[in-house]
């Protein structure tokens, strides 16, 4: 195998690598919030009016 392979595939591994670290980075500063599930209910819905409903 020549020179220039092995430091191409070098190069892609390292990048693989840091890529992987700077996405671990990023989503680790991400706020994650629960969806709510479908059973639940929001509370009072028969008070809250939608913005297109006439008072």
């Amino acid at each position: 195998m020549s020179t220039t392979w092995i430091v191409i595939i070098i190069a892609l591994v390292l990048g693989i690598i840091l890529s992987n670290i700077m996405l671990l980075k990023h989503t680790a500063k991400m706020e994650f919030k629960a969806k709510p599930k479908k059973d639940d209910k929001p509370d009072d819905k028969s008070t809250s009016q939608s913005p297109n409903q006439k008072p």
